[in-house]
Formats: structure tokens, C-alpha cells, sequence
């Protein structure tokens, strides 16, 4: 019996990602915002309570599901320790050289002994036009019969749809602000270097230095 071979492509449910945006193959339109962390407990027991209101008040005011997620990955420190090597050899003062040397040589051990992890929060905030489509196709068959999208009406289609993703997405950044927490939405060559990471767990490290973020 002959047996078929699926690509990688066939199991990973991104048809596209563009300006910004990545589109399921459902059709559906997503952004992710990368937020920013908040120490809830160095914050006294008042601020804690202000903060989990707020929160609250984000969720109940919701209209639509967003989802989040941790992304947590052994912390890659070559291209740090590079850097030192590179000042160890650069040094000139005799006991300055010593010093780094032996920085580096505990930054090495440490991290290896603490299984050190590098943390990123992000949530995903989806649009989609799968109901009013459905509802819109079938009036529209049953008064013209079937026809073809122009490429130019597709292209508008996702500018519209954009434009609603990007008020939802608004609505989730100003809500997020008031409880402490600062996002920035991931641009397209952010968006492809995330989804690589995750379909590829381990190849950031395999990869040697990386890079580093602000």
C-alpha cells in the first residue's frame, strides 16, 4: 500500500504572515503584543488589590477572547560571555585581565548550576470574519449565484479586517496600562522569528550567539 508524505508545512495551522499580522488558515487574523513584567510581590497589599481590580475589569470588559502565553527557554549567554572574552584580550592592565577571566568563568558556572531561564510574556489577540462570511456567501448565492474575489477586494478585505484587530488591540494595550504593564505589538520579522523558535525548540541554542534585547 502506497503511503503519502505530508510536508511540515501541512501541520502548522499559519497560512501567512504579513504587515504585521499573522492569518490562520482558517481565515482568522491574529496580533501578538510582547508585554512587559510587573513584580506583584514587592507591591504593598493596597497596590496588589488596585492591580487585580483593574485586571478584572479588563477581562469582564472584553468582547472577544485573547490568549496568554509564557515562553520560557534556557537563557543563552554566548554572546555575552563573547563579549568579556573579548575585553579580557583587549585589557591591558595585568590584574583587570585576572578579573574578568574569573567573571567569566563564575557567569559560566552559574548559569549552568541554576539552569537559568530567560521568560517573555506575549498574548494573542485574534479577529475573525467566519460567521458574517458564512451569513453574507449564502444571501449572496441564493441573489447572484457564486463569484470570484478580485485580488484587489481580498487586498481591501484584509485592510478592513486589520483595522478591527488593531482596535481590538488598542482596547487590550490601554487596559493592560492601567495595571502597570507596558506592551508592544511584534512586527512581521518579529512575528516569524517567534513562530520559528517555538516550532524549532532548541535551535537558538544550537545556533551559537544571539542577540540581544532592550
Amino acid at each position: 500500500m502506497a503511503t503519502t508524505t505530508k510536508s511540515t508545512q501541512e501541520f502548522i495551522p499559519i497560512k501567512e504572515i504579513r504587515d504585521d499580522v499573522f492569518i490562520l488558515k482558517d481565515g482568522s487574523l491574529h496580533m501578538i503584543l510582547m508585554a512587559s513584567t510587573l513584580n506583584f510581590a514587592l507591591k504593598s497589599e493596597e497596590e496588589q488589590n488596585a492591580i487585580i481590580m483593574q485586571y478584572q475589569n479588563l477581562l469582564n470588559s472584553l468582547d472577544f477572547s485573547v490568549q496568554f502565553f509564557i515562553q520560557s527557554r534556557k537563557l543563552n549567554i554566548d554572546f555575552y560571555i563573547s563579549m568579556l572574552a573579548e575585553a579580557e584580550k583587549n585589557q591591558d592592565n595585568e590584574l583587570m585581565k585576572i578579573q574578568t577571566k574569573e567573571y567569566i568563568e563564575f557567569i559560566k558556572g552559574f548559569v549552568k548550576i541554576s539552569n537559568v531561564m530567560a521568560k517573555a510574556f506575549y498574548i494573542s489577540v485574534p479577529y475573525s470574519t467566519a460567521g458574517m462570511e458564512v451569513k453574507k456567501s449564502f444571501i449572496g448565492n441564493l441573489a447572484s449565484g457564486f463569484y470570484k474575489k478580485t485580488t484587489q477586494q481580498l487586498a481591501d478585505r484584509f485592510e478592513e479586517n486589520k483595522i478591527q484587530l488593531q482596535q481590538r488591540a488598542d482596547i487590550v494595550s490601554q487596559g493592560l496600562a492601567r495595571v502597570g504593564v507596558r506592551v508592544a505589538p511584534l512586527n512581521t520579522e518579529e512575528l516569524v522569528e517567534l513562530f520559528y523558535e517555538l516550532f524549532n525548540p532548541g535551535e537558538k541554542e544550537k545556533g551559537g550567539a544571539g542577540k540581544t534585547q532592550n
